[in-house]
């Protein structure tokens, strides 16, 4: 029986029924359907949960420090003391006027609506008059499981509704940034995906001029990112994993961007298998033995690269490794069963209307670079004049490296992390203008109940420490002012003072911080008290919002001082398997990092003086290079795959230049799509996400477009066979 199913040069001519590698054609029909249901099913049980990942996320900063450090056995420890966990909002309402009585009775009432709102765990404070009378402030414990944003909105719109006229209130403290930094997120699930699935369909329009195959290519990528997040999702609600804001927008791009790249791959290499292949079931058979092997290595690297930060001590950077891990392990799952599934139905089709032909006589590709139109052209100039042209690259790529002296990576502000307008750093400002800056967010001190004296003197001699309260149970409001006499009665003269609040022989004792808890005067003082204490060998934990950014921090900058090394080792190793060469690996490496230096160092100088960012956080350095690294050497992965397959043919020289002739059109699409992707990262108004956009982004096209593109193909040109050293193809292959 005939059949016109299989013919692919888009003809009606018949063909008999024949086997494809011994496959059955029942079961050539039947594999790649059952690989397109099951990824539907996927997509479709995976969809709805895009709508739910705040469910199993959370954006506490606590939850992410190591178990060993001070701020986390503090934040465990004062729940006792202070009674419930809850999440403090600071009303600040300044005037224009000095705050008279009948004005102070008003405030009165406007506290007692807002002790009405359902989410309040405790007390709200009296409220308090600044020195200057020119400002007034409260304290609301909320529910920290609440939705911060619709929380915070509607206690603005209780104080927009109560107060008089003259009165402007903010809403701060740890509340008013949590609802900043949830609003902030908001946009990952819609706007993120939206921008940035629409990046890569422009791309693929302009790369492919068809309209089929690009929403075949994107189709694999959103059901690779559903089967990824349905997977991380119960993975999450099971206390496996964590998950937050951030990781989960790296993680959408990531996968978009990753799996689009090796879909890429993919096509160039079945749409060159239909020219010489009549059949499309030899053709993706030939096409995926091909594409294959730089797939698995190049995700395999990636993933290898970010396992290892599961050696960081700081869990929002261990527990992105599996997370993102996740996600490549699906997006080269989907570009290698449900792609080449879907084209292999669609055959000829998907590439309309620049269908390929079936043309036998055709040279293979590579066979002459100068059929590969511009890329050809460039693989030929390189050949001619390869060490000035690596040189030169290595040099200007050097010189942008100097820019890395000017990174500021130890941390930024809690008040700066989020770029939009923001009302908690508006409050913020105004309360340090007439309280001081560390009211309502106290630094903790935990500490052995017979050292409170030594301990409450220390506190009371730093500069930056305003006043200093301990728990005590049997006071009204649960704390009592402490001075170098020790704990004051809260009555008349003659009241005896209360009791500290003894718990397992600890006493909690709380500073109020003359700075902002978010500045660096106030994580000097933390420092300075901690160093303090140590020095005069008294045992004592301090905790609270400055201590947990110091500690953050700290744990960061260590992350990233042993990891990166890490890294580098691991992915050498990798690609010594894979290339079967010691040199070639090593030379790789080196100008991947080569293209990070410059990557940073440009990124610093953009930071400083064209955007004007505060800093970066300590973890932007360590992510911009795992994320350049493991990618940036997927495209010298797929250069030098297929200049090795090239060389074992014709000669390491000729095979550098059919290589990057061949790969030329393909990688830099990928690397321009995966720009793209990270690049969508800016929409969402997070400082961190915004700088690690800008560095991986233009860190990818350098590594396109400069280290892939020249750099790369000059030096293995300038050297020769030798850049196989030791393999077999050095000692037998041809220069």
């Amino acid at each position: 029986m005939a059949s016109i199913n299989d013919s692919t040069d888009g003809s009606a001519k018949p063909t008999h029924r024949r086997s494809t590698r011994g496959i059955p054609r029942a079961l050539r029909v039947l594999i790649p359907a059952l690989l397109i249901i099951a990824w539907l099913a996927a997509a479709a049980v995976g969809g709805p949960y895009f709508g739910r990942v705040e469910e199993v996320s959370s954006n506490d900063r606590t939850a992410y420090l190591p178990e060993t450090a001070d701020a986390t056995q503090v934040s465990l420890l004062s729940s006792n003391f202070l009674g419930s966990d809850s999440l403090p909002a600071i009303v600040v309402i300044t005037s224009s006027d000095e705050i008279d009585d009948q004005m102070a009775a008003e405030l009165d009432e406007t506290s007692a609506d807002l002790a009405q709102l359902d989410e309040i765990t405790g007390e709200i404070s009296p409220v308090i008059i600044a020195d200057d009378g020119l400002a007034a402030q409260l304290f609301i414990p909320l529910d920290p499981d609440a939705d911060m944003a619709e929380l915070t909105a509607e206690i603005d719109n209780t104080l927009a509704a109560d107060l008089p006229e003259g009165l402007t209130p903010y809403v701060t403290g740890p509340a008013g940034f949590s609802a900043d930094l949830g609003a902030a997120f908001a946009g990952i699930d819609g706007l993120l995906l939206a921008v940035a699935l629409a990046a890569v369909f422009a791309i693929l329009i302009v790369v492919y001029r068809s309209v089929i195959l690009p929403v075949v290519v994107l189709a694999t990528s959103v059901f690779a990112l559903c089967a990824a997040l349905l997977t991380i999702w119960y993975l999450a609600a099971a206390d496996i994993l964590l998950l937050s804001g951030q990781t989960q927008g790296i993680l959408f791009i990531l996968v978009i961007g990753a799996a689009t790249d090796y879909s890429l791959l993919y096509v160039a290499r079945y749409r060159d298998e239909l020219r010489h292949t009549r059949l499309r079931g030899a053709a993706t058979m030939k096409a995926l033995r091909g594409t294959i092997e730089p797939v698995l290595a190049s995700g395999g690297t990636v993933i290898a690269g970010l396992l290892c930060l599961l050696l960081s001590d700081l869990k929002s950077n261990s527990t992105l490794g599996p997370v993102a891990a996740i996600g490549i392990l699906f997006a080269m799952a989907a570009a290698l069963t449900f792609l080449p599934a879907a084209l292999y139905g669609m055959g000829r089709v998907a590439f309309w209307p620049r269908r390929p032909r079936y043309e036998p006589d055709a040279p293979a590709a590579g066979a002459d670079p100068a059929d590969h139109g511009i890329w050809g052209r460039i693989a030929l100039a390189v050949r001619r004049r390869p060490r000035r042209i690596w040189i030169i690259t290595a040099v200007v790529l050097a010189v942008g490296c100097l820019g890395v002296t000017q990174l500021r990576a130890d941390g930024v502000p809690q008040s700066d992390l989020v770029l939009a307008e923001s009302s908690a750093r508006e409050g913020q400002i105004a309360l340090g203008e007439h309280f001081p800056g560390g009211s309502g967010t106290p630094a903790q001190i935990l500490v052995d109940d017979s050292a409170l004296q030594d301990v409450t003197d220390i506190l009371l001699a730093a500069d930056g420490v305003d006043s200093v309260t301990v728990t005590a149970e049997d006071s009204p409001s649960g704390s009592a002012p402490v001075t170098e006499e020790g704990v004051q009665p809260l009555g008349p003269p003659g009241t005896p003072a209360p009791e500290p609040t003894v718990i397992d022989g600890d006493i909690l004792l709380q500073a109020t911080l003359s700075d902002a808890p978010d500045s660096a005067a106030a994580e000097d003082t933390v420092r300075e008290l901690r160093t303090e204490f140590a020095a005069q060998d008294i045992s004592a934990l301090v905790g609270g919002p400055t201590a947990i950014s110091i500690d953050t921090n700290d744990a960061s900058a260590h992350d990233r001082a042993l990891i990166i090394p890490i890294v580098l080792v691991v992915i050498l190793l990798i690609l010594m398997l894979l290339l079967r060469s010691i040199l070639a690996p090593i030379l790789l490496i080196a100008t991947t990092v080569l293209s990070f230096g410059t990557a940073m160092g440009v990124a610093a100088l953009v930071f400083n003086n064209l955007f004007d960012f505060p800093g970066a956080d300590p973890a932007v350095p360590l992510y911009g290079f795992v994320f350049l690294v493991a990618l940036g050497i997927d495209y010298n992965i797929f250069l030098m795959t297929r200049v090795r397959e090239e060389s074992l043919k014709h000669g390491t020289r000729e095979g550098v230049v059919r290589g990057l002739a061949v790969t030329g059109g393909v990688i830099t699409s990928a690397g321009m799509v995966l720009a793209a992707t990270f690049a969508a990262l800016g929409v969402i108004p997070i400082l961190f996400l915004a700088q690690l956009a800008f560095i991986v982004a233009f860190g990818v096209l350098l590594d396109t477009f400069v280290v892939r593109t020249l750099l790369v193909p000059a030096l293995a040109l300038d050297l020769g066979k030798i850049i196989w050293w030791p393999s077999k193809l050095w000692r037998s292959g041809r220069a």
